[in-house]
C-alpha cells in the first residue's frame, strides 16, 4: 500500500497494491499493523456503519463530540464520491480549512481522518455504497453538523446541481457559530 500525506496533519489516503490478471483483481483492504505504522499511534475500531445513496446526495459535515469523537477510516465499494474531511482542532494550524478525495470502487483508496474532523461526502454516481470504519460509537447526544454550503468553509464539491440532503443537513449551523469542542 502506498500513503498519502496532506497539508492538514493526520489526514491519510491509502491506496492497496492492486494484483490483476484474467481472472480479476485481489488486495489487501485492511492491515491492522501497517495502518497503525501509517498513523503512527494505535487505532482500535469499534464500529462499521455503511450507506447506499442515489447520485448527488450529500451526506454531511457531520462529527461527534468528545467524549464520543470518531476517527473513520472510509471508503466507497460502489460508485464514486467527492469525500472531504474539515479541521475542527482549535489548536490546529489548519483549523477551518479542508481536504478532499476522490474514492471510489475502481481507485478502491480509503481516507483517514482522525477525532476532530467533520467529514461529509457527495455521491457521483447512482447506487453509490460508503464504508465507514469508526474508533468510538455513535451517540445522537454527541452529534454535530456544519452546513454543507458555508461562505467561510466554501468547499468546492465539484458538482454544479443542487445535492439532495437529509432534514438534518439541511440545518446545521455555519462555522462561524461553531464552538469547536476539539
Amino acid at each position: 500500500m502506498t500513503i498519502e500525506k496532506f497539508d492538514i496533519e493526520g489526514l491519510l489516503l491509502i491506496s492497496p497494491k492492486v494484483f490483476k490478471d484474467d481472472r480479476g483483481h485481489f488486495f489487501e483492504s485492511f492491515n491492522q499493523s501497517a495502518f497503525e505504522k501509517a498513523v503512527g499511534a494505535s487505532v482500535s475500531f469499534c464500529q462499521d456503519n455503511e450507506s447506499f445513496s442515489h447520485k448527488n446526495v450529500l451526506r454531511g459535515l457531520h462529527f461527534q463530540k468528545p467524549p464520543f469523537a470518531q476517527g473513520k477510516l472510509v471508503r466507497v465499494t460502489n460508485g464514486a464520491v467527492i469525500d472531504v474531511a474539515v479541521d475542527l482542532r482549535s489548536n490546529s494550524a489548519t483549523y477551518g480549512q479542508y481536504q478532499k478525495v476522490m474514492l471510489s470502487a475502481d481507485n478502491k483508496k480509503q481516507f483517514w481522518m482522525p477525532a476532530g474532523f467533520a467529514h461529509g461526502f457527495i455521491t457521483l454516481t447512482d447506487n453509490t455504497v460508503f464504508n465507514y470504519r469508526c474508533t468510538n460509537y455513535y451517540d445522537k447526544a454527541s452529534e454535530g453538523g456544519l452546513n454543507w454550503n458555508d461562505p467561510v468553509l466554501n468547499i468546492d464539491w465539484e458538482n454544479d446541481d443542487t445535492p439532495i440532503l437529509s432534514e438534518k443537513d439541511s440545518v446545521d449551523i455555519d462555522f462561524t457559530q461553531l464552538k469547536s469542542p476539539f
